[in-house]
């Protein structure tokens, strides 16, 4: 099956090799594109290397991109995936690996640790209130920096050849052109992405866990159940 995955330019590193391992083609579909703020960088690891914060929350593989490789020192370090822990790793940064591929699970993860510690945050301009809310009520303190913005980059996505499409964020289906069609088979990488897209009329077919591996996973389950 070829399978159109939304991703930003340029980080579709491994979708390919990965797809393969699980017998698919895939691709890449840009409906968003990333606009770094130097400025925002710039403060916020400033803020670090003042020891204004007892733990990193990475939620995603960019913005450890975007930080990991200017820090000098760090505190405490928790990656949303393996694979913005590989990241960090890069950078000289090993992350402690949340148990899901959800922000929601970070406060359960962390306890009563929490409690009078402030949480530092490296983001896209995408709010996610309920994060701040939970960390808030468990005790702690959190500054989260927007370091970029996720801008639409108004280009329909090219789905003639693909035999699926799959929406790796709410964003990325809210923000994609695109035709549907009777064949196209619809993925979403997680549930919230899937409640975006059944919001939109545009139920998925197949659910992932909120990884790629996990959505091919479920993908071959799916087909073979056919």
């Amino acid at each position: 099956m070829k399978i159109a995955i939304t991703r930003l330019e340029d980080k579709a590193a491994g979708d390919r090799a990965l797809c393969a391992t699980y017998g698919h083609d895939c691709y890449t579909v840009s409906p968003l594109r990333a606009e770094l703020r130097p400025e925002r960088v710039a403060s916020f690891v400033e803020a670090v290397h003042r020891g204004e914060f007892d733990c990193l929350f990475f939620s995603s593989a960019l913005p450890a991109a975007i930080v990991g490789p200017r820090l000098e020192r760090w505190p405490r370090v928790i990656a949303i995936g393996p694979k913005t822990a590989e990241v960090l790793r890069e950078a000289g940064i090993e992350a402690e690996v949340l148990p899901s591929f959800y922000s929601r699970d970070f406060v359960p993860y962390l306890g009563d640790w929490l409690r009078g510690r402030t949480i530092g945050i490296p983001r896209a301009d995408v709010p996610n209130p309920r994060l701040l809310e939970a960390i808030t009520a468990a005790g702690g303190k959190v500054r989260e920096e927007r370091v970029y913005a996720l801008v639409p980059t108004g280009t329909e996505l090219a789905l003639d050849d693909a035999d699926a499409v799959l929406f790796t964020s709410a964003m990325s289906y809210r923000e994609a052109r695109w035709q549907p069609r009777d064949d196209l088979l619809l993925l979403a990488i997680g549930e919230i992405t899937a409640d975006a897209m059944r919001a939109g009329g545009h139920p998925p077919a197949v659910v992932g866990d909120g990884s790629l591996a996990g959505t091919l996973e479920t993908l071959n389950r799916y087909l073979e159940s056919r």
